[in-house]
């Protein structure tokens, strides 16, 4: 049973910066895919930033330039360094990883991901 566990929500002052975290239990996966999502009230869960195990990227047109993804394999932790933030960016954020793929037409797409975390909100005031 895999688990991901979000960290690192808060409340900031727009032009701030976040880093969230997800914990991930894997056993034995060297092909996958991991992501950030996001879903504000009202609104449908969207992806913000996606890994694979190639260490290929996908952003969001609305964060490129301000979040960065990465991984720390040996801890098998995700991060999302969060900078620049802006009101927009309030949501519940979600890790999500899919294994066994080594490719994505849309990465960034929900359907492709089987793994859910709890979400840790971010709260961007302006």
């Amino acid at each position: 049973q895999v688990q991901l566990v979000e960290s690192g929500g808060g409340s900031v002052q727009a032009g701030g910066s976040l880093r969230l975290a997800c914990a991930a239990s894997r056993y034995g996966w060297s092909i996958y895919y991991m992501g950030w999502f996001r879903q504000a009230p009202g609104k449908e869960r969207e992806g913000v930033a996606t890994i694979n195990s190639d260490g290929i990227t996908n952003y969001a047109d609305s964060v490129k330039g301000r979040f960065t993804i990465s991984r720390d394999n040996a801890k098998n932790i995700l991060y999302l360094q969060m900078n620049s933030l802006k009101f927009e960016d309030t949501a519940m954020y979600y890790c999500a990883d899919r294994y066994g793929v080594r490719s994505m037409a849309t990465p960034l797409s929900t359907t492709n991901y089987i793994h859910w975390g709890q979400g840790t909100q971010v709260t961007v005031s302006s």
